[in-house]
């Protein structure tokens, strides 16, 4: 089960390092052209507001690849300092909160779309700001995906993982 879990774990990562690298090209593309435009003289209106939408984004599905990948702000050493059981009960409600964070969050975000259906960019009119927000019940969807994923991991595990990775102390170094 658990190297099912970690297969379709990778793939869905690819899947969002995909994403997330479209984005970013995207964003650097349409910054420079926003750039070039200034420079000779004939500013595009909409560079400034898609630029903003762009950001948050890549922002937003960056914070899925991190949950993907296990690379949040953490503290590994205090985790790595608990016995094993006690940091696999600490993990597992860990997650446990995450999960109900995001699933709150995207349910409120999806609850918000349409009351902004009426609404649209300033520079764009013709893009509604509920395909804008739409990033937020998406993105937390994809990060509940994620920490579900792990969480399944941490439930099914048998034994210790390795270490969490680089503590504090070495990162700094």
């Amino acid at each position: 089960m658990t190297r099912a879990v970690r297969a379709f774990r990778d793939r869905y990562g690819s899947v969002l390092e995909w994403v997330v690298s479209a984005l970013m090209v995207i964003l650097a593309v349409e910054v420079t052209l926003g750039v070039v435009f200034r420079s000779i003289g004939h500013s595009l209106i909409w560079y400034d507001e898609v630029a903003s939408v762009l950001l948050a984004w890549l922002t937003f599905y960056g914070a899925a690849l991190a949950s993907v990948k296990r690379a949040h702000i953490g503290c590994p050493e205090l985790l790595d300092a608990m016995a094993w059981r006690a940091r696999r009960a600490f993990n597992i409600v860990a997650e446990l909160i995450v999960i109900a964070f995001f699933a709150l969050l995207g349910w409120v975000g999806a609850s918000v779309l349409p009351i902004l259906a009426t609404d649209a960019l300033v520079s764009l009119p013709s893009i509604p700001m509920s395909v804008v927000q739409s990033v937020i019940p998406i993105s937390a969807a994809l990060i509940v995906l994620a920490e579900a994923l792990y969480l399944i991991e941490l439930i099914t595990e048998s034994e210790p993982p390795p270490a969490t990775g680089v503590g504090l102390a070495e990162a700094l170094q």
